[in-house]
């Protein structure tokens, strides 16, 4: 996978996607007031100096700093020091805020992980990223998650969960992920990021890309390459919930010299302004003030210098400016919200019943009062919410109760949000199927699990993929899984199965980096590495719509890998 970010050796502590949040002013409102610029500090390297010099005389009112790491089920800053009681990052952090401006924390980069990927225990993870909220009381989180992390998705799905539990009970909090990006956007690992936020029934407040490091040689313009990213992102985003916009996008930078000898530069930055003022991009950032200064070092400099001619501070005075355009973070003007439903479909039988979250988001403006209503039900099929209005931002529990003589079928339902200033609206798909056979596993199958039909169907892959002839573990064929330098290959297949149930997956592999799992209405992975067949085997239990695709993967860049006789039961 392309992982757009600092080299742990060439930044000590370095923001492997250097991903700079917007802070938010603490406040008890849920109309909160998002900062649209937080560049990011590296609160271990001794340049904390420039952070001070870039808040009182350069009106930066809000920052990142970086990076408290998972460690088990607890929490340091890079230095190796306890958050909470770190004696030199602390008072820092104390002393910006005491100077005006707004901190943001974030967990993981190149050289660590957020705690929900040291720590399985999702109570200990919610007390964790609790304890950052009571220990510098802030009101926005952000966590930076590169390399191997990105494609774990059980680790994802405790992210997920806590901060769904998080919200819950921190009015105003709001939280980004910080993933790399290609120019063409997202890779599909981090696209399965999205699709836990939504299968967790939350949406990502700002999904914030590093636009840095492609990769693609040293002359490749970073400012278009950054609005490239963003657009393609932008895309990828609204194809998991459609009421993604601008003002949950972050643009990340490497200022000056990135690792791949591509330079991001001033007339670059002005490129990335502007595109960020025209479209409201809601979060704008750069990796680091610590480099907002010139420097004649080589590549061990890069942590603390941009190794380009330009003034001390002059990334910041040019992105600063956002701060107070009118497209900045969604702050002023017109408010506006979104409504989205996860899961956006369910499968029920005769008699049954299920329930989803209807999530609301302010995407521009302030929190207003949305009232929300469903509509499409078919006869005997009731749908109820509660409660039927919240301030968006706010969410709402939708229940369907299907009656005993529903005819079977898939029946859209139209939930509508209304505010002052407009509507919006989501779709629910349920599906209702006859009661009795389905016994106590129930549910479906995969289709074609030992590629012996000769082709894919049902099974849907990335370009490269096929059904060969060998090696193959049993029968004739088997599947080739054919990576690329920014694909895994991957091939899905989704199947309903019985709501609420435990199922074990289990497949046969062979190559680097193979990878098996579930996404959708489960979460759960498991790959191997071995130039021999050998069996992985995947638990998890269905939720209430009994849906799931499962996949098989390689890794970007690594060699082909093959599968073969799968089952799940």
């Amino acid at each position: 996978m392309h992982v757009a970010r600092l080299a742990a050796s060439a930044c000590a502590l370095t923001l492997a996607t250097a991903g700079a949040v917007v802070a938010l002013a603490p406040t008890s409102s849920a109309a909160t007031s998002v900062y649209s610029v937080a560049p990011y500090v590296d609160m271990s390297n001794g340049q904390e100096g420039m952070l001070d010099t870039a808040v009182t005389g350069h009106h930066l009112k809000a920052y990142t700093a970086a990076f408290v790491l998972g460690e088990g089920c607890t929490q340091i800053w890079g230095d190796t020091l306890p958050i909470g009681a770190d004696s030199y990052t602390d008072p820092e952090i104390a002393r910006a805020k005491s100077e005006g401006a707004s901190v943001i924390i974030s967990s993981g980069g190149s050289a660590g992980e957020p705690l929900a990927w040291t720590c399985s225990t999702q109570s200990s993870i919610d007390a964790g990223y609790q304890a950052i909220l009571n220990d510098y009381g802030v009101t926005q989180l952000d966590f930076d998650v590169e390399g191997a992390a990105v494609a774990d998705t059980a680790s994802a799905a405790r992210q997920m969960q806590a901060m769904k539990d998080l919200k819950a009970t921190n009015p105003g909090l709001q939280f980004s992920m910080t993933l790399p990006v290609l120019a063409s956007g997202l890779t599909n690992d981090g696209v399965n990021i999205l699709k836990a936020a939504k299968n967790a029934g939350i949406r990502i407040d700002v999904v914030n890309i590093m636009t840095m490091d492609y990769y693609s040689g040293s002359g490749t313009e970073m400012g278009q390459g950054s609005v490239a990213a963003a657009q393609a992102t932008l895309a990828q985003m609204q194809s998991v919930d459609p009421g993604y916009t601008y003002a949950n996008l972050g643009i990340t930078p490497m200022i000056g010299k990135n690792d791949d000898g591509s330079t991001f530069t001033l007339a670059d930055a002005q490129t990335v302004e502007s595109f960020a003022a025209q479209h409201g991009v809601g979060r704008l950032a750069f990796w680091s003030i610590d480099r907002d200064q010139p420097c004649s070092g080589s590549a061990n400099s890069l942590s603390t210098c941009s190794e380009i001619s330009q003034s001390s501070l002059a990334f910041t005075d040019a992105f600063v400016p956002y701060e107070g355009s009118s497209g900045g973070g969604g702050g002023g003007g017109t408010s506006d919200f979104s409504v989205s439903v996860a899961p956006s479909s369910a499968s029920v039988a005769q008699g049954g019943s299920t329930t989803a979250t209807v999530s609301t988001a302010v995407t521009a403006g302030s929190a207003e009062s949305v009232g929300l209503a469903a509509s499409g039900a078919p006869s005997g099929v009731s749908v109820s919410l509660s409660p039927t209005s919240v301030s968006s931002g706010g969410s709402s529990t939708l229940t369907a109760t299907v009656g005993s003589s529903v005819a079977a079928g898939t029946y859209p339902i139209t939930v509508t949000g209304t505010a002052a200033t407009g509507s919006h609206t989501a779709t629910f798909s349920l599906t209702v199927t006859t009661s009795g056979g389905g016994g106590g596993g129930g549910g479906g199958s995969l289709t074609n699990a030992g590629f012996e039909s000769g082709g894919l169907s049902p099974w849907t892959c990335q370009s490269g993929s096929a059904v060969v002839s060998t090696p193959v573990h049993s029968g004739a064929h088997a599947l080739q899984v054919a990576p690329g330098a920014s694909t895994t290959g991957e091939c899905d297949q989704t199947v309903t199965l019985a709501p609420n149930h435990s199922y074990t997956l289990t497949g046969w592999v062979q190559g680097p980096y193979a990878y098996v799992g579930v996404t959708g209405g489960a979460s759960a992975s498991t790959w191997s590495n071995s130039s021999s067949w050998n069996q992985l085997t995947v638990n998890f239990t269905t939720g209430s719509s009994g849906t799931v695709t499962v996949f098989v993967h390689g890794w970007y860049g690594q060699a082909n890998v093959y599968a073969d006789d799968f089952t799940l039961g």
